[in-house]
Parts: C-alpha cells; sequence; structure tokens
C-alpha cells in the first residue's frame, strides 16, 4: 500500500494577495481546491492513504476534508508550532516505516509513480526526487546529477532549463532518523535535511520527468494553474482565469 505525506503547513505569503482566506494548498482552482486536484492525481497512480503535514490554518483543511477523501483515508499531523517542511516532515514520518511518496502541498507535478519506484529501487536510492527543468533560476534548488543519476550537488539552479526539485519524492523513513534531528525540532526540507543526508553518505538520487507541472506558490502561476489542470488555454487563456476568479 502506498502512502503519501503532502506538506501542506506552510504560510502561503507571497499568495496572500489572492488567496488571503484560506491555507493555500485550499486556494480554487476550477471551483475546487487545488489539494483536490493533488489527490485526484496520485490516487490514480495507486496512493491508498494520506498524511497531510498541516501547521497553518490547519482546521480549514480538517475540517473540509475529515477522515477520507474519495474512499481514500487520510491522517493529519499538525505542528504544534511552525516547524518548517522538514520539521513537518519528519513529524508527520512518526509511526511510518516503509518507503512512502512525499508530495509539496502546493505543487502539481505529473510523475508516473510505478516508473519513479522503479528508478528508486533500480538505482538502490535512499531518497529519490523526481526533477524537471526549469527557466526560474531563482525559486528552487538546483541539483547535479551523475551518470547513475545520483545527487553530486545541491545549489542554486543557476541556468535557464536546469534540472531543479519538482517537489515529489520516494523516501525511506528510517533513512532520516540517524540524522540528529528531532521530531519536533524546526528545520528545512531543502537547506537542512537534504544536505545532512548527502553528507552522511545516504545514497539520494534523481530522475528528469517530463510530465506538466505547476507550483501556485505566486500570483501568476497561480493564474496559470486552472489552465494546466484543466486542460484549457495557459496564461492569459480562460483557464488561466478560473482559479482567480473562483478566489473572491
Amino acid at each position: 500500500m502506498t502512502t503519501a505525506i503532502i506538506l501542506a503547513g506552510g504560510r502561503g505569503t507571497r499568495l496572500r494577495a489572492v488567496v488571503a482566506d484560506r491555507p493555500k494548498p485550499m486556494a480554487p482552482i476550477l471551483g475546487r481546491p487545488f489539494l483536490e486536484h493533488l489527490m485526484d492525481y496520485w490516487i490514480g497512480q495507486g496512493v491508498a492513504r494520506f498524511v497531510l503535514s498541516l501547521g497553518y490554518m490547519a482546521e480549514y483543511i480538517e475540517d473540509h476534508f475529515g477522515a477520507q477523501y474519495r474512499g481514500v483515508p487520510l491522517g493529519y499531523a499538525v505542528e504544534p508550532e511552525p516547524l518548517g517542511t522538514g520539521g513537518g516532515l519528519l513529524l508527520a514520518m512518526q509511526g511510518l516505516d516503509d518507503c512512502v511518496l512525499v508530495l509539496n502541498g502546493d505543487t502539481f507535478f505529473e510523475v508516473e509513480l510505478a516508473a519513479l519506484r522503479a528508478f528508486h529501487e533500480r538505482a538502490a536510492s535512499r531518497w529519490t526526487f523526481a526533477l524537471h527543468r526549469h527557466a526560474d533560476t531563482d525559486r528552487y534548488l538546483g541539483m547535479q546529477l551523475d551518470a547513475d543519476g545520483r545527487i553530486v550537488g545541491l545549489r542554486a539552479a543557476d541556468q535557464r532549463g536546469a534540472l531543479v526539485n519538482g517537489g515529489v519524492y520516494l523516501l525511506a523513513p528510517q533513512e532520516l532518523r540517524g540524522l540528529g534531528l528531532s521530531c519536533g525540532q524546526r528545520c528545512s526540507l531543502e537547506d537542512e535535511l537534504l544536505p545532512r543526508f548527502v553528507a552522511a553518505g545516504h545514497r539520494a538520487c534523481g530522475l528528469e520527468c517530463a510530465g506538466r507541472f505547476i507550483d501556485i506558490g505566486i500570483p501568476l502561476d497561480y493564474q496559470r494553474a486552472g489552465g494546466l489542470l484543466g486542460g484549457s488555454p495557459g496564461p492569459g487563456g480562460e483557464g488561466a482565469d478560473a482559479g482567480l476568479e473562483s478566489s473572491t
């Protein structure tokens, strides 16, 4: 059974100008919360359970979904105080031992789970990242790979078309428990957890994926999300306006 953890605890400050009354993963896209679109896709990929890592306005999400979504059980890991993406992940992984799928709650990335899992196993990876090529060199963590797909460098994406973290991961929970970070400790996934993981000699790998990608963290991309998720035209098209109109 595939369990997916969704990191959905952030405050979404960059999106606040257009979505001020709810947590970012609940921003409306085509009349439905972004989080529903995200879970729909991953249910179709075989996810049988979700654990939602929550913080800011956690009750909004819990009240909306309750104990299940489309018959798939939902669990909740609620931060008592802001813990960052890494701290939220550590909290949500309590009690989990098998390899889990981890998803950024503000990002839709069309990744074939079976292909990602096959690569993860073939590469003997302990933490596998779905990567994509992106033109924005400021927002995403760039990753350098060797010929076998192992991550050998982490740095800002310093050129257009660099391979960057796409917010979809396969991870064995026990691999994080020996890094010296305790549950309840505040930390960043990209700035602290991952560098510690790589520095400790654990095998982390990346697989380039060419599927659709949208990160709704800024208003411009939020406006594009309706077109991408609904199959409508991109920026400025009818679908691109749908998400923004529904937020008023």
